[in-house]
């Protein structure tokens, strides 16, 4: 059962009533009702309530603000695990996926914490005269956090974190088809700031779809937008932040190849291909888009994939034996099989699902032109393009819009590397397939179509921020004696 869709505003939590999109048990498809909506009045309180908070907020000194998120992730350890399950039933994604990711739930309230408690924020820069040049960053006042439904709870919480970290008052918006985790993690948020004698206005949790998200974004209220999800509704969020002269974090997906190697072994290659294709059932911005395989290896790689692939287990999310679960919706599952079809091809898949629910088969297509693979699919579908030269195999993976993730499989880490240093993306792995960063501290920078700007660690923090100088210069530019 899932829970009731609440929304916090101005520190009173209320009942969402739905309407928005009617939601399904991912495992069975079955109707589990409307999406909840927070009606315009209660907006408009959340967008007031946030601009009353932000004088407050940003004059608290840092220490204390650190020592609140430091017991929000004390109070969020125990509760991971539950978020995880909400997570995992309201996805489809497996729980033994879910609960790794919990981590950064609890995590990026101690990340945020450290980096406060560190002088994140501040700088003395030291001139040659030796006078001090001082380097504060300020918040940019009230924040809105635009989070989608493939990992909401873990996403929320690092923007969250980083937004009152850096002292702006935050108004979260998860998204209306997986909403369950992100609540949860607002009511512990909620409960620790108010023990702490915070306003309402510091942290607030609103429901809604595109057009509760459009109209937060757009009000001059709202002065900075961190939004991660689909190009069409990151176009929309850059419009009105460009019409509004404010920052917008953008991180909106990819095409992401993996390059392997003349000399990659069918079984590492195929391993990060399987890992690639299903992590998350597909559903995540870097997930495997194309497979750039050497033209003499690619029977021998697609036999050892589908080897792979047979011998996973499809079943409900919540079983912990359970390797890949069913899509979000199936809305969402119809549009992946649209696109699966639409490339023509070869169909590789070899996993067996369960008849019910919204579940689909991961699939290679191979025999697809590039240039009708230039576009992100979002499902555990992807393509196949041989090739003869490495500079054939960089081209391929540079032909599209997209620069969010590539990878590279090969024995000779040397040359797998040189090879990597030439994808344009932000971020590009040899042998690796994780859902984390190649650092703790590495940003997760966004190329083209990708998005704008960098997550990460200490970019995000520093995104919420405006830096502002100030020192003697005790000099003049015009004159040099008083008149």
């Amino acid at each position: 059962m899932s829970p009731p869709h609440r929304d916090l505003v101005a520190g009173t939590w209320a009942a969402s009533p739905g309407g928005g999109p009617v939601l399904e048990d991912p495992a069975t498809g079955e109707e589990i009702g409307p999406a909840g909506s927070t009606g315009g009045e209660r907006v408009e309180r959340a967008l007031a309530a946030a601009d009353e908070a932000a004088d407050g907020w940003a004059a608290r000194p840092a220490a204390e603000r650190a020592a609140l998120l430091d017991a929000v992730a004390d109070a969020l350890e125990p509760v991971t695990g539950e978020i995880a399950a909400l997570e995992a039933s309201a996805t489809g994604v497996p729980i033994r996926q879910t609960r790794p990711l919990g981590m950064i739930v609890s995590g990026s309230f101690r990340l945020a914490a450290e980096q406060l408690r560190g002088g994140g924020l501040d700088a003395v820069l030291t001139r040659e005269d030796g006078r001090a040049a001082e380097v504060r960053r300020l918040p940019w006042g009230p924040a809105l956090c635009l989070v989608p439904w493939n990992a909401p709870a873990p996403m929320a919480a690092h923007k969250v974190a980083s937004a009152l970290a850096a002292g702006c008052p935050a108004i979260l918006k998860p998204s209306e088809y997986a909403p369950y985790g992100g609540q949860r993690l607002a009511e512990i948020v909620a409960g620790v700031l108010a023990d702490g004698g915070v306003p309402g206005g510091v942290f607030q949790l609103v429901h809604g779809d595109g057009r509760t998200g459009a109209r937060l974004a757009a009000d001059p209220r709202i002065r900075a937008v961190s939004f991660t999800g689909g190009a069409a509704g990151g176009g929309s969020v850059a419009a009105a932040c460009a019409a509004g002269i404010k920052p917008v974090q953008l991180e909106l997906g990819g095409n992401n190849p993996l390059i392997v190697m003349p000399d990659a072994g069918t079984g590492r290659a195929a391993r990060a291909a399987v890992d690639l294709l299903t992590t998350l059932n597909g559903q995540w911005c870097r997930a495997l888009g194309r497979l750039i395989v050497p033209g003499n290896l690619q029977e021998a790689l697609l036999e050892a994939i589908g080897e792979r692939l047979a011998a996973l287990h499809a079943g409900p999310p919540l079983d912990e034996g359970t390797d890949l679960g069913p899509l979000v919706h199936s809305r969402h599952r119809a549009l992946v099989a649209a696109r699966r079809d639409a490339l023509g091809g070869r169909v590789v898949s070899a996993t067996k699902v369960p008849d019910e629910g919204n579940y689909l088969a991961p699939a290679l297509v191979a025999g697809v032109d590039p240039g009708d693979a230039t576009a992100e699919i979002f499902g555990p579908v992807a393509t196949v393009h041989p090739y003869r030269t490495l500079d054939e195999a960089v081209a391929l993976a540079n032909g599209t819009a997209y620069g969010l993730e590539g990878y590279v499989a090969g024995t000779d880490e040397d040359a797998a590397l040189a090879v990597a240093r030439r994808i344009r993306a932000g971020e590009v792995k040899v042998n690796g397939s994780s859902v984390m960063s190649l650092h703790l501290f590495a940003p997760r920078p966004a190329w083209g179509a990708s998005g704008l700007g960098s997550e990460g660690t200490a970019e995000t923090l520093r995104f919420f921020t405006n830096p502002r100088v100030v020192g003697v210069e005790d000099g003049f530019a015009l004159h040099s004696r008083e008149p």
